[in-house]
């Protein structure tokens, strides 16, 4: 495989702020970046407050990355906001971040058009309450024609339930003679994935202090770099993305290669 260069189309149309950090390289930002929003709680109690106090300070983090990755010309940002595990949790938590997540969808939603964002979702909606899902399934109409940054959103989202919900649709295709099974590729695989079109995440990162992927697209994080925050969600703002950016940039991606053969390769594609 090819080295691959990271540069987002969007860069050409919208030159980032000024208040670029320096240090980043404008040519290699990651074109998608995933985030495991984590720590909202933790970060509540350790304050003594209630837990949802972190769910509402976590939402002004949301903002911030979002702006952050518009300026730097990201083109996908996926944000694991509610995970399918997240339906154990007590139903007065769940009722608040289903309530965050309306309000954080009509009241943002102008600022989104405004930047010709495109707001998205993956997940089992179904499962959503119905005004919840009313405010997403708005967001995403209203903003499905636009050209800017991709924020997506993974909502009663599981790694290993997209990979089911695809296997349950690729089999159903399989009866009605629409694939052959024993000619299935990866390729033919994605096609059945929540968002195929979708590039894989260049950059993973995850806030909380944790040290595990939770579930998270794991089909689409094979090669993925992974960044550990050592802050709670509440507290990752822009700084803390651009610390993320520059330690994507320190790394060398090689998708199975040497080192030598990644060289080889720019050495080749330098000289054309």
């Amino acid at each position: 495989m090819a080295a691959r260069v990271f540069r987002s189309s969007l860069m050409l149309e919208t030159m980032p702020k000024p208040n670029a950090h320096p240090e980043i390289d404008l040519d290699r930002v990651p074109r998608h970046i995933a985030i495991i929003m984590d720590g909202n709680g933790r970060w509540a109690l350790e304050r003594g407050l209630e837990r949802n106090a972190g769910h509402r300070e976590g939402i002004e983090s949301v903002r911030e990355v979002i702006r952050a990755g518009r300026d730097y010309g990201i083109e996908v940002l996926t944000l694991y906001a509610f995970s399918i595990e997240n339906w154990s949790r007590p139903k007065s938590e769940v009722a608040e971040l289903m309530r965050l997540l309306e309000e954080y969808l009509e009241s943002e939603l102008a600022e989104v058009m405004e930047n010709r964002g495109r707001v998205r979702s993956i997940g089992r909606l179904d499962r959503l309450p119905p005004s919840t899902r009313r405010a997403v399934e708005n967001a995403v109409r209203e903003t499905e024609g636009n050209d800017g940054m991709q924020i997506v959103f993974a909502l009663s989202y599981g790694g290993r339930t997209e990979i089911v919900d695809a296997a349950r649709r690729l089999a159903r295709d399989a009866e009605l003679g629409k694939v052959d099974p024993e000619t299935l590729d990866e390729k033919g695989f994605v096609a059945y994935l929540y968002a195929p079109d979708l590039p894989d995440p260049d950059l993973l990162i995850r806030t909380g202090c944790e040290q595990r992927v939770s579930n998270f697209l794991l089909w689409q994080i094979a090669y993925s770099e992974i960044h550990l925050s050592g802050c709670m969600w509440p507290e990752f703002r822009r700084s803390e993305f651009e610390t993320a950016i520059l330690d994507f940039q320190r790394r060398e991606r090689r998708f199975g290669l040497t080192s030598a053969q990644i060289r080889a390769g720019a050495d080749e594609t330098a000289g054309r």
